[in-house]
């Protein structure tokens, strides 16, 4: 049971900083296919900051 948890457990954990890191290597490729300037990539990061805030106190008990 521990060998089948273990994997699922590093993709977890590495799935939850991936969109912070894509954002930052794709951006400067995206944002001219999108027609705005660079510095909206410090917007889409704080919405994604604040989604995840938000998804952490919406858990019910």
């Amino acid at each position: 049971m521990v060998s089948l948890l273990l994997p699922i457990i590093y993709l977890a954990f590495i799935s939850l900083g991936l969109p912070d890191a894509l954002l930052g290597s794709a951006w400067p490729v995206m944002y001219h296919g999108f027609n705005v300037p660079l510095s909206y990539a410090g917007i889409i990061s704080m919405i994604i900051a604040l989604g995840t805030i938000v998804s952490t106190y919406s858990v019910h008990d």
